[in-house]
């Protein structure tokens, strides 16, 4: 699919993002072993939550959709079955590192595969602490790349530190503790998104938190969990810059989720000076949740590093942008993750920009974004990347002229209606 955006002479209006895409997964899979019904509302639309219910539908889980909510019939502790097929994950790396975890603690053999970039993602510090706690995989590459073949089995705690932070390992290994023998605990090197522990704390799970380090308690059986999930913040963090950069725009995100390590993106952006307000703070499901206003902003360079990284990763493509309007040079490391996401995000985020006009330079774990320059409407592509495609529908909002982007349907992965709601905020 090839989208052309022309600039818009001014941004005005209300977005409601799609439900949140990293709990609207977890919510999937953690009500399917709870005991009993749950509805889980405002379920995120995109192609990548599909694949965990379609992944959990082979696991015997009934899942039926019943408009923007699903219900879902809870097989309890020991009730999903050996799949007859290969799970498919498509494109999400959430399906694949937190069904690995539960996969690695049940009596029988799965394989999970995913689409060609799935494939290519590194799977092989997700095998480490699940064979340490007692399970058998095996991947492609020297057990580094899926497809995975798991034989799960009777686990054990671990003490477990992970090489980065990252919320997707976290998770992994705290729902295979949910089966194993003894306490595990895991201690990352900078907290990461915290999702995964606050709906087992709301289901009744034995988990104890304190800053980077979580402690579980296996044992106790998994309460359903009725919940409405928040607006996706990384879908968010699209409209709130396109205001920020924009020279006539106010924008206002309702029903926003904002987890404080997930928030970030709203730290980054204030720090380079853009007008946010955050009103209507409310509480749902054991999650926090406002609404967003963004207007036109003047704004500065920043630097991020280590200590900002893992509560801004998705959002890095979109901050390069804003950066690329902020006066002086923003510098982004410790971001190396992002070469094996989607895309390699670093190369494809500099280069794209490049197209249009940006001064981005490459670094090994990040970037330098040399602000203050127009942009001018060109041909690019999205490289397959949901995020990069949205980004670059941000960047023709204000870039002089006509954009074409190539596969901007790429978006679908995780908000099918983005290209509509760039088009109803858009004033003539």
């Amino acid at each position: 699919m090839e989208q052309r955006v022309a600039a818009c002479p001014r941004l005005e209006g209300q977005v409601v993002p799609p439900g949140d895409k990293s709990i609207s997964p977890r919510a999937a899979i953690l009500n399917s072993i709870a005991s009993g019904q749950a509805r889980v509302d405002n379920v995120s639309p995109g192609a990548d939550c599909l694949s965990t219910m379609g992944c959990l539908r082979g696991l015997g889980v009934e899942i039926a959709i019943e408009g923007n909510g699903v219900s879902i019939c809870g097989r309890g502790r020991g009730g999903i079955v050996e799949p007859q097929d290969v799970l498919d994950a498509g494109n999400s790396a959430t399906t694949m590192r937190l069904l690995a975890g539960l996969l690695a603690a049940q009596p029988f053999f799965s394989v999970i595969t995913g689409d060609h970039s799935l494939r290519s993602r590194p799977m092989g510090r997700l095998i480490q602490p699940l064979r340490q706690m007692g399970a058998e995989l095996r991947g492609r590459g020297g057990d580094s790349l899926a497809p995975l073949a798991i034989r799960g089995g009777t686990l054990k705690g671990i003490h477990y530190h992970p090489p980065v932070a990252s919320a997707q390992l976290k998770s992994a290994v705290l729902i295979a503790a949910l089966f194993a023998e003894g306490v595990t605990v895991v201690e990352e090197p900078a907290p990461s998104r915290d999702h995964t522990e606050r709906m087992l704390e709301a289901m009744g799970a034995h988990i104890r938190r304190d800053g980077a380090r979580i402690e579980l308690q296996p044992g106790a059986a998994l309460s359903p969990l009725d919940c409405r999930v928040p607006g996706d913040i990384s879908a968010a963090a699209f409209w709130l810059v396109a205001a920020a950069i924009h020279p006539d725009a106010v924008v206002t995100v309702s029903n926003v989720g904002v987890n404080p390590s997930r928030t970030g993106i709203l730290d980054v952006l204030r720090d380079m000076g853009a007008r946010i307000q955050v009103t209507n703070e409310r509480t749902e499901g054991n999650e926090p949740v406002a609404d967003i206003t963004a207007r036109s902003s003047e704004l500065v360079a920043t630097s991020l590093g280590e200590s900002t990284i893992p509560r801004i990763i998705d959002e890095v493509p979109i901050i390069a942008l804003a950066a690329s309007f902020a006066r002086g040079t923003t510098t982004i490391r410790d971001a190396a993750e992002l070469r094996v996401k989607e895309s390699d995000r670093i190369a494809t985020t500099a280069k794209e920009l490049a197209r249009l006009g940006a001064h981005i330079e490459e670094l090994p774990d990040g970037m330098a974004v040399h602000g203050g320059r127009r942009l001018t409407g060109g041909v690019c592509e999205s490289h397959g990347d949901h995020r990069l495609a949205m980004m670059l529908g941000i960047a023709a909002l204000v870039a002089d002229g006509e954009t074409v982007i190539a596969d901007a349907g790429a978006a679908a992965v995780s908000y099918p209606g983005f290209w509509r709601d760039l088009g109803l905020l858009c004033r003539t």
